[in-house]
């Protein structure tokens, strides 16, 4: 490991940390609509047009031009990277910067009425998402965006940290779904939308096809419309990854939630870090040029700063354009147990470090879920920008 890193593991080791997110969803589908407002876009900092294409080669650029990481060690030093969370009996109050605000307002009113006039259920709502007061709320210079459920409510796994129901024989997906959600995305005027799903191990595609059947329906109604796909990892079905990657969206999420060394502790068995990176890593192969890749990573759930170091190293090998890190958040007494509420100067330093590391862009903060609504603005602009460019001007992964 190069030396300012080792400074970083050494500062910090006894950290831990992961993210809170999933989701509970009605049958049909779940909406989850947000307007970001600009000014929550966290800084970007200007980095080289081409990046380290190997471990070996990031290193190196890391070691001679990443900050200082003094920083760091304060923060190890004067207590201020984590904050305990008491013990089963005697809990401790959570951190300030963790108090959500409560909703309100006339956009927030406005959005919550026309919901239940449609009769759509949001994930927001839901799985009590701490952004929702700030989404809904929005601004006056944001810009809209959703989050879709599809394939249903019921997962085929059991993530540890996950709060939606489970089922070894879900329900069969609604044919008209793709079709029901296309037009009513199409006509609801938003400019970014994400869609994703549980996990469905029980069909013969993995989902990968209800997927890019409700892409390219949305694209002919609303061509204009940037579209995420938050995929599961189809059970490492490289077809699976390259039918939705070719589908006409303009962004391949899929999350690792947590560092490499927990993955067995916190996902369900039959997900593994090697997998999700592969997955992430032929997306950019299948994909046209300008689609950008995006993951996630909660903190929280028992991580050192060296595992979450090393194992952004990975995802930065592996192309990943757009990162993000949240505070993983226990949705009941029945999952799996907080470690540590990482504080925000910590999680500002992750930022710093995964933009000096090459990634396009990082979101990191105590409340930002994966799919984080100001930094669905910055995406948006990015692609924008990307689109204004001529083909060969385009940034190199």
């Amino acid at each position: 490991m190069y030396p300012r890193l080792l400074t970083l593991v050494r500062s910090f080791n006894s950290s831990q940390s992961s993210i809170i997110h999933h989701k509970s969803v009605s049958p049909f589908f779940s909406i989850n609509l947000c307007a970001a407002s600009s000014t929550n876009v966290q800084s970007n900092k200007t980095v080289k047009p081409e990046f380290p294409q190997t471990l070996d080669e990031l290193r190196e650029r890391l070691a001679n031009e990443s900050p200082s990481l003094m920083d760091f060690t304060r923060l190890r030093e004067s207590d201020e990277y984590s904050v305990d969370v008491g013990t089963k009996k005697n809990p401790l109050p959570k951190p300030k910067w963790m108090k959500e605000s409560i909703p309100g307002g006339a956009k927030y009113a406005k959005i919550k009425k026309k919901l239940r006039d449609l009769n759509l259920h949001t994930v927001c709502e839901e799985a009590k998402c701490p952004n929702l007061g700030e989404c809904w709320s929005g601004g006056e210079n944001g810009t809209a965006t959703a989050t879709i459920m599809i394939l249903g409510d019921t997962c085929t796994r059991g993530c540890r940290f996950c709060n939606v129901k489970t089922s070894r024989t879900p329900p069969p997906p609604d044919p008209k779904e793709p079709s029901n959600v296309a037009e009513a995305i199409a006509s609801w005027g938003v400019d970014y939308i994400v869609i994703t799903s549980v996990d469905r191990d029980d069909l013969p595609d993995q989902g990968s096809g209800h997927f890019t059947e409700t892409v390219q329906k949305l694209k002919i109604l609303k061509p204009e419309i940037l579209i995420e796909a938050l995929v599961p990892d189809f059970r490492g079905d490289l077809s699976c990854v390259e039918k939705v990657a070719k589908s006409g969206l303009d962004v391949f999420a899929h999350n690792i939630e947590t560092v490499e060394e927990l993955q067995s502790v916190v996902r369900d068995h039959r997900a593994n870090f090697k997998q999700s990176i592969e997955v992430l890593k032929m997306a950019k192969e299948y994909a046209p040029a300008g689609t950008l890749t995006k993951t996630s990573v909660m903190l929280g759930c028992g991580e050192t700063p060296d595992q979450v170091v090393r194992t952004m190293e990975k995802v930065r090998a592996a192309g990943v354009d757009v990162m993000t890190f949240g505070q993983y958040m226990r949705p009941s007494k029945r999952h799996m147990p907080v470690s540590e509420y990482i504080t925000p100067e910590a999680f500002e330093k992750y930022r710093v470090l995964g933009i000096d590391m090459g990634f396009r862009y990082v979101a990191s903060g105590p409340m930002v879920r994966s799919s984080y609504k100001a930094g669905e603005y910055y995406i948006k602009s990015m692609i924008d920008t990307d689109r204004a460019k001529p083909s060969s001007a385009l940034p190199v992964s």
